[in-house]
């Protein structure tokens, strides 16, 4: 079991600052920093220096909280393994999960509750960013599971297949461009266009469609760039502009006709999702869940 001080010691690193750990751990900050004191004369070394407003690891504090992720990992995956031995209604765990915008909104609530009920003791922990975010979580150890779009080539990562996933245009249904349904692909470098943020898995999805099609995402009239799916959708209801979605994102609103779809000749945009696990990663309880999520799709599909 890792000790008080080295939990304290976790949440400082992860926060960057003494305040803000004591805030997420219902302590004083005096207490904190007794803590971190502790530590360092027991180790006999800085584990933080003080850079203008914030403060980073010493090479001594990252070596140290890369060993006590490492070692909190084995704990909770051993917690998990020993609990559920018996009845799974006892099994006790931390999913660490990490998704990109698409399917945290639109794919695992379903999946969560579902797997949830199996094991009603089990704690889920689920950062919500773009693939890029995502995936340097995972390599941080901040997150244990991670389910991004596309298959990198990162050889510490392991990627496992998931879910397709087809990303299509659509305006607004009062925009100019909804005046037409389909367009020769080279009309839209004339069309008023609003993507999402760099790093994120739709963007590189729709720029790998577009340079199929000799089009650059600089030939774009790029108006405005928004972080995050439902940002990008609700400027699109308001505005004139063309974007580019995930269709499980935009299904209510093509119903109630807030939206329009819009199709462009030889233009098709499909991503796959994986999930990405570290090189070396045991836990039974990510397996599970991997194994879970799988055949639920499945079924569905």
């Amino acid at each position: 079991m890792l000790s008080t001080h080295h939990l304290v010691f976790i949440e400082v690193a992860k926060e960057k600052s003494f305040s803000k750990a004591s805030q997420v751990l219902f302590i004083s900050q005096p207490a904190v920093s007794k803590h971190v004191k502790y530590l360092e004369e027991y180790y006999k070394t800085k584990l933080f220096e003080r850079k203008s407003t914030q403060i980073e690891l010493t090479v001594a504090g990252a070596l140290l909280l890369k060993r006590l992720l490492f070692v909190k990992n084995i704990q909770e995956e051993t917690e998990f393994e020993i609990s559920s031995l018996g009845d799974l209604v006892e099994a006790k765990g931390l999913l660490k999960l990490g998704a990109s915008t698409t399917v945290a909104l639109y794919i695992l609530p379903k999946v969560l509750s579902s797997f949830q009920k199996q094991y009603p003791q089990l704690e889920i922990s689920l950062l919500n960013r773009n693939s890029e975010t995502v995936l340097e979580a995972l390599l941080n150890q901040e997150i244990n599971l991670g389910i991004i779009e596309g298959h990198g080539k990162l050889t510490n990562v392991i990627y496992h297949p998931f879910i397709n996933d087809k990303v299509i245009a659509v305006c607004g249904k009062n925009s100019l461009i909804a005046k037409k349904k389909k367009y020769r692909v080279k009309e839209i470098v004339n069309m008023p266009v609003a993507l999402r943020e760099r790093g994120s898995g739709t963007l590189a999805a729709l720029k790998y469609a577009l340079e199929k099609n000799k089009i650059r995402i600089n030939d774009l009239k790029v108006k405005a760039r928004l972080g995050g799916t439902e940002a990008l959708k609700n400027y699109l209801i308001e505005s004139d502009c063309l974007g580019f979605l995930p269709q499980r994102s935009v299904l209510k609103e093509l119903k109630h006709n807030e939206l329009a779809e819009v199709f462009f000749e030889d233009l098709h945009i499909e991503r796959d999702f994986y999930f990405i696990l570290r090189k070396g990663e045991t836990s039974e309880l990510n397996k599970k869940f991997i194994r879970f999520a799988g055949n639920m799709y499945n079924k569905q599909l």
